[in-house]
């Protein structure tokens, strides 16, 4: 049962990837509050690893590398996808170009663009409620 509620995730998720679709992006601030942003999914894989696109010179990039734990949120009326994890930042040429959307191009420059800047969030946990089934529990 919960690796079909997983797979109906992780389908959804990908439906809602490069789309103006949001999730929400939560990450610890500098005082140790919660904030949460609200972001475009740029790619996934399942839902263990998840693609954002954003500016390097961003609060998001400062509190990441200051504290990395992070969680994403797809609500939504007909299912909550809750994922609890870590993110990093990378500015890696390849996957700057791999994850280039349309509609990057209103902030950025190009894929060369360096302030241009690739978010990559791993699930540890996750909480799910697809219609009214719900699937809990831990990747790693």
């Amino acid at each position: 049962m919960n690796e079909q509620i997983i797979s109906g995730a992780a389908e959804i998720i990908k439906q809602r990837s490069r789309v103006p679709s949001f999730c929400d992006l939560s990450l610890i601030d500098l005082e140790g509050y919660p904030t949460t942003s609200v972001m475009t999914n740029a790619d996934s894989e399942g839902i263990e690893t998840l693609y954002f696109c954003t500016e390097l010179d961003s609060n998001k990039v400062r509190r990441i590398e200051n504290c990395n734990k992070a969680a994403v949120s797809f609500p939504d009326l007909d299912y909550n996808i809750t994922l609890v994890g870590t993110i990093e930042v990378s500015t890696s040429p390849d996957l700057k170009k791999e994850k280039w959307y349309p509609g990057l191009e209103h902030t950025f420059t190009g894929i060369d663009d360096p302030n241009y800047c690739v978010l990559i969030f791993k699930t540890r946990r996750y909480n799910l409620l697809i219609g009214w089934q719900q699937a809990e529990g831990y990747l790693y």
